[in-house]
């Protein structure tokens, strides 16, 4: 689904549906580090890759992990040698990562630019830099995954960079309906440039034995961080 939306929706109609793309992943957090956000970009980025599209993923560096990497298919990685301020984000202060960045984008001929997760200050840079670089064959694209406040210091200083960040952004892809509803309100955003593609698993991977199964009772499984944003709340239900 998201490499139709990438095709069909961000792109725009000017361009054709089969053309092949240098697309550009975006994001503090990636491989080594473990996370959704992280699995996520190397999952989408393989499926882009098989349906003939190039693929590079920029990044921080991560200790000894510099440079350029090469992962499954050819997956280029750039661990970019950017200082980490808080929780493996960077310092955002646009200026700094301009050269890398730009060298990037030139260099992969670049004509897609997906930023992943609000709090990752590469992200914004991204999208800031892409937009600045006067490149008009690059289509912004923007993802989600999480839900934020508005009233504490943390959710009010991150919705004005989102508001400034996302003001000129082709397209944003949100995980759930009520994270659209929550990232057109924080960064007052037309609806219609928001799109939702649902988190999934791939159920022939899980296979249960139905002879197990209890008849007055329903087993239901999460895989996630005990946190609020994540809704555990939810899971609570008698």
């Amino acid at each position: 689904l998201a490499c139709d939306v990438i095709n069909k929706t961000l792109i725009g109609p000017e361009l054709t549906f089969t053309r092949k793309h240098s697309i550009c992943m975006v994001s503090d957090f990636f491989y080594p580090n473990m996370g959704g956000v992280e699995s996520h970009i190397y999952q989408l980025s393989q499926c882009l890759i098989e349906k003939g599209h190039k693929v590079v993923i920029v990044t921080h560096a991560y200790g000894r992990r510099k440079g350029i990497r090469y992962l499954t298919n050819g997956l280029k990685v750039y661990y970019l040698p950017l200082q980490v301020m808080y929780n493996q984000s960077t310092v955002t202060t646009c200026f700094h990562s301009l050269p890398l960045m730009r060298c990037v984008f030139v260099r992969e001929r670049i004509t897609v630019v997906h930023a992943h997760s609000s709090f990752s200050a590469m992200a914004h840079d991204a999208l800031f830099h892409a937009k600045t670089m006067g490149l008009n064959t690059v289509r912004l694209v923007s993802l989600y995954h999480s839900l934020f406040g508005f009233a504490d210091v943390s959710s009010v200083l991150t919705n004005k960079l989102l508001t400034v960040s996302l003001c000129d952004t082709n397209h944003i892809v949100c995980v759930s309906y009520t994270s659209k509803e929550n990232t057109v309100l924080r960064a007052a955003l037309n609806p219609e440039i928001v799109s939702v593609i649902p988190n999934a698993v791939d159920a022939t991977d899980f296979t249960p034995d139905p002879a197990r199964r209890q008849d007055d009772r329903i087993t239901i499984v999460v895989i996630s961080r005990l946190v609020y944003r994540k809704g555990t709340k939810h899971l609570f239900i008698r």
